[in-house]
């Protein structure tokens, strides 16, 4: 990774972090993408993915909150438990209505980015994420690990039996040692 792009990380990472300062977040405009990303990945449509279950799922949440909504999707990725891509974990159970991973997937509603400077921001951060090393993973604290979140006016029956991981904006955050 080159210099102006880890100090540009770096940045972000500390606006994430600091409350105050959560919505005035400043993000890479152009990270590089990691030369160890598989190649088997089209990195146009996990971005877009990506984007999708921030835009959908967390646009009106703080920039923190919408980065940690990502990182459970990358989180799945990651885990043995879930599909291997980006899409896949995103439209897991879509043709299940009201059963998917991701509500917006299975709610019958057109996807559609009626609100261009909320898509902006997400794919920001989408690109932002996706390109996120261990290194800034790990400065996020116990909250990066998460692999499920819900919002706090709803009371999944799952969300006992994990380990909650933190809040950010109306989203409560979960992980499973078993993932």
């Amino acid at each position: 990774m080159n210099r102006p792009f880890a100090a540009a990380i770096l940045i972000a990472i500390a606006a994430f972090s600091a409350p105050a300062r959560a919505n005035a977040a400043p993000l890479p405009e152009k990270p590089e993408i990691a030369a160890d990303a598989p190649a088997s990945r089209s990195y146009n449509k996990e971005i877009e993915c990506l984007t999708a279950a921030i835009y959908f799922e967390a646009r009106g949440e703080p920039v923190r909150g919408q980065n940690m909504v990502a990182q459970v999707v990358l989180n799945r990725v990651e885990s043995r438990f879930y599909p291997d891509s980006v899409c896949d974990v995103v439209y897991q159970n879509a043709h299940r209505r009201n059963a998917c991973q991701f509500s917006f997937a299975c709610d019958d509603l057109p996807d559609e980015f009626s609100e261009p400077a909320a898509h902006a921001m997400a794919r920001k951060i989408a690109v932002f994420a996706f390109n996120c090393d261990e290194d800034c993973k790990a400065s996020r604290g116990e909250i990066a690990q998460s692999t499920h979140y819900h919002a706090d006016y709803v009371a999944p029956f799952w969300s006992k039996k994990l380990q909650k991981t933190g809040k950010v904006g109306s989203h409560i955050f979960y992980y499973t040692a078993s993932m």
